[in-house]
């Protein structure tokens, strides 16, 4: 039996980045134009939650859980720490050398969240990067 598999090409994973930056940045973002700030006002007055958040929060929920799973299996937990490690140094290295305001939380903020938004679509890029490269591909489930 043959697979057919799927081209991965620079626009799959940009695909997958901007996926990941608009879960990132709809979760939470220092604008407060965001999830996380919409909820905000129910979490002290329950009868403020209405259909429409809980629905929007559980779709989120469901995206985070399918991004993190992704990375997880994917990455592992060696894998996932060291794309972590790479994107904090790749912050540090912008701090140190990019004349940024670092001194505005919100620059900061930005860049942790381009970071997470980055090793989340890492982690659902890295299978199909590890096919390119080894030409093996990663099976989670079998049929029999």
């Amino acid at each position: 039996m043959s697979i057919a598999v799927a081209r991965f090409t620079w626009g799959s994973y940009l695909l997958r980045l901007l996926g990941a930056l608009v879960l990132v940045f709809v979760t939470y973002n220092p604008h407060e134009i965001s999830y996380y700030h919409w909820l905000r006002p129910a979490l002290s007055d329950f009868s403020r939650l209405g259909a429409v958040m809980a629905f929007a929060g559980v779709v989120i929920l469901i995206l985070w859980a399918i991004y993190l799973r992704a990375t997880f299996r994917s990455l592992g937990a060696f894998g996932t720490l060291l794309a972590v490690a790479f994107f904090a140094t790749l912050i540090w290295v912008f701090i140190t050398y990019v004349p940024l305001a670092t001194d505005n939380y919100k620059v900061i903020v930005y860049l942790g969240m381009v970071a997470l938004a980055g090793v989340l679509s890492a982690g659902v890029s890295w299978s199909h990067v590890r096919r390119r490269i080894t030409g093996q591909l990663d099976v989670d489930d079998v049929d029999q």
